[in-house]
């Protein structure tokens, strides 16, 4: 999946999750990703997010980095 796609898929959930208020919008977020994205696209959005993360909410951002620190079946380099 290219970058476009995962940044708006990624962005729909946040703003699904958005009402709920920053922390749980981000554990919410952080949660659907965990369990519904494969690893490639998980993948995708940690290099898209590392190079700057054009396009994606604070918070896709935040809730990639609370993702991050649990992932333990993707690995980047």
């Amino acid at each position: 999946m290219d970058v476009s796609g995962i940044t708006r898929m990624a962005n729909q959930i946040a703003d699904f999750f958005a009402a709920s208020g920053h922390d749980e919008a981000v554990k919410g977020i952080a949660g659907h990703i965990r369990n519904f994205w494969d690893p490639r696209m998980r993948r995708a959005l940690y290099a898209h997010a590392d190079s700057g993360g054009e396009g994606l909410t604070a918070l896709v951002i935040d809730a990639v980095a609370k993702l991050r620190k649990s992932d333990t079946t993707v690995t980047t380099s």
